[in-house]
């Protein structure tokens, strides 16, 4: 078992930068594979990106590439979604997910989630 808790969400113009942060209790964070996903207002939760239990292996949805960076810290059972050159489109609730085995893209297959925090891009 592990809970999650979102912060540093907010409002941000367009170009401009924030930085995630999860951090975790419970069960010993490092066996856990973890994700962003995050989800518009009336669309499906969708992933953005992943990082193995080392923190070795990562993984972003296309539309992020190049702009958003997932890292961990298992010192302090943390993961961050830095997330640089921020688009409108970006908008939605930033939502992390952890899961015992390795990463994956699909939402259905984590078996842990936080509340979410809000990113607000505006143009």
């Amino acid at each position: 078992q592990v809970q999650l808790v979102e912060s540093g969400g907010g409002l941000v113009q367009a170009g401009g930068s924030l930085r995630l942060s999860c951090a975790a209790s419970g069960r010993a964070f490092s066996v856990y594979s973890m994700a962003w996903f995050r989800q518009a207002p009336g669309k499906e939760r969708v992933f953005v990106a992943a990082i193995s239990r080392s923190g070795g292996s990562t993984y972003q949805t296309d539309s992020v590439k190049g702009r958003f960076t997932i890292s961990r810290d298992n010192t302090k059972n943390t993961v961050y979604l830095q997330m640089n050159s921020l688009k409108p489109e970006d908008t939605a609730v930033y939502y992390c997910a952890a899961r015992l085995t390795s990463g994956s893209s699909r939402t259905y297959e984590y078996d842990y989630w936080g509340q979410g925090t809000q990113v607000t891009v505006s143009s």
